[in-house]
């Protein structure tokens, strides 16, 4: 088997510049991570560009939680992706269901319209699908090139059945991306039973915050008080590891 490629998603530029040093082919570029990745700023876009040796994709989401939006939301889904083209951004990720669980194709089509020349990408949004088969059709009908997917599991090793069906099915007409929990020491596992030539990971770390003061009096969203005095960083030595064990 060639070797694979290998994509690690990150947040921010310091992310961005932790994966590129530690050997990642590709990023894929968010804000957010706790939430499942947002679309980043423009000057954290621009920041990662320009340091960049490695193709940037960029997620264009522009809110947590489902992936069901409305006509506002959409309509700014599609002036990000206008926005990254003129930025030398490689590609977009991107994902819009329908409300019975299935890819809404008309959405699709005009965001893989609106991104060309840059690669596009189908995100988890796949794994939230009524049917694995069917979603996977419905991209490859809307043009898109490549589909980030666990299985339709929280991780990789408990989708891998799916990724392997997923894989067959594909048969060459759009890249099924291998994701979920992958480490050091599933990797391998991943990608000989599923047979595949991309891999995507984050190897996240947590580390305290550097804040010496710190308000026990007041909170800055919905999660708990100790999370803000929190940094989840991309760990490089982490990164190594995994893409060594994928790559051997």
């Amino acid at each position: 088997m060639a070797t694979p490629l290998i994509e690690i998603c990150v947040e921010g530029i310091d992310g961005f510049l932790a994966a590129q040093e530690a050997g990642a082919d590709r990023v894929e570029l968010c804000a957010s991570l706790v939430e499942g990745g947002l679309t980043p700023s423009l000057a954290t876009v621009r920041a990662a560009v320009k340091a960049a040796r490695i193709p940037v994709h960029v997620i264009v989401r522009p809110r947590g939680g489902d992936f069901l939006y409305s006509e506002a939301e959409f309509a700014t889904m599609l002036e990000d992706i206008r926005i990254l083209r003129g930025e030398g951004v490689a590609g977009v990720v991107i994902g819009c269901l329908t409300p019975d669980g299935l890819i809404d194709e008309a959405r699709t089509k005009a965001l893989v319209q609106a991104a060309r020349p840059m690669a596009v990408t189908c995100h988890r949004a796949f794994d939230m699908t009524a049917d694995a088969g069917e979603a996977l059709e419905a991209l490859v009908r809307a043009g898109v090139d490549r589909v980030l997917t666990s299985g339709q599991r929280d991780t990789a090793l408990e989708g891998l059945a799916i990724l392997k069906r997923i894989a067959d099915q594909a048969a060459g007409r759009i890249t099924v991306m291998g994701c979920g929990a992958l480490d050091a020491d599933s990797i391998r596992t991943v990608r000989d039973a599923a047979g595949l030539r991309e891999l995507h990971f984050a190897a996240l770390r947590t580390v305290p915050s550097g804040m010496a003061f710190r308000n026990p009096h007041v909170g800055m969203g919905g999660t708990g008080k100790d999370r803000e005095y929190e940094l989840t960083l991309t760990d490089t030595e982490a990164v190594r590891a995994t893409i060594a064990a994928a790559k051997s």
